[in-house]
């Protein structure tokens, strides 16, 4: 895990860009595949938000897999979905579900603790009205600490699956080396994470600009939004490749700068 120039995070970017060119179809229904299971698990009462957290390890890995099929030359197939559940490796990955778990839910205590209840209803009700919320200076405040919170915590347990998957490391010990990993190449992550979204913003803008606030122009935002979370989870890809080696898997290499 050798020290990285910030402008690393950027290269990253890039390379998820390129992986993502290449078969975005495929890519694509993979993503609406594991969203459409992760409602359907959610949907189950009590346990079922539990168990959609805890196999998020599992869903992550079917997407790290078809990176790796995209840079080795071969096709994306469904049944890559399936990667993070196949025997022995979906044992280990949902005990690093459990951790998910656990840092979910000491996320949503420390937002029931750092916001006021009424912070979030007074929020809905002045958007049903159409007016502008009225709220204390210090929950907007605490809620864009915690979303900071929300997404140091993602980035830290993002390569926990892989680790797990391909290095055959415990859950502990893959969590133990993600969080290093990426508290070592903070600025790089910090430069990813600010030019994924300022494209983003920038794209939506220009869609705002152009088509105004219809209904087209909210479907193609949450398209986007789509989008984009499909080359955040090929930059990590990149990410994970460039501090750990590249997976033992398969032998032709793709050029992702093309």
């Amino acid at each position: 895990m050798n020290n990285m120039p910030a402008i690393t995070g950027w290269n990253w970017l890039k390379q998820g860009a390129g992986l993502f060119r290449q078969q975005p179809a495929a890519l694509t229904t993979l993503l609406f595949a594991n969203i459409l299971i992760s409602i359907g698990i959610s949907a189950v009462p009590l346990l079922g938000p539990m168990i959609a957290v805890i196999l998020i390890p599992s869903f992550s890995m079917a997407f790290m897999q078809a990176c790796l099929m995209i840079e080795n030359g071969q096709r994306v197939t469904p049944a890559v979905l399936l990667t993070g559940f196949r025997k022995p490796a979906v044992a280990q990955l949902c005990k690093v579900g459990l951790i998910y778990l656990g840092v979910s839910l000491l996320l949503a205590l420390i937002t029931r603790l750092a916001i006021d209840p009424g912070f979030w209803e007074e929020v809905a009700r002045q958007s049903r009205e159409g007016a502008q919320p009225q709220v204390a200076a210090s929950d907007v405040l605490s809620m864009f600490g915690i979303l900071g919170l929300d997404v140091a915590a993602l980035m830290a347990l993002c390569f926990a699956a892989p680790l797990a998957y391909w290095q055959k490391m415990g859950p502990g010990k893959a969590v133990f080396y993600s969080f290093f990993a990426v508290l070592r190449s903070a600025r790089v992550f910090l430069v990813l994470l600010l030019a994924w979204f300022a494209i983003f913003f920038a794209i939506c803008m220009v869609v705002t600009m152009i088509l105004g606030g219809s209904n087209i122009t909210r479907v193609l935002i949450m398209w986007l939004i789509f989008l984009f979370i499909l080359l955040l989870q090929c930059a990590m890809y990149a990410g994970y490749r460039e501090i750990f080696g590249k997976p033992q898997d398969g032998a032709a290499k793709v050029d992702l700068t093309k």
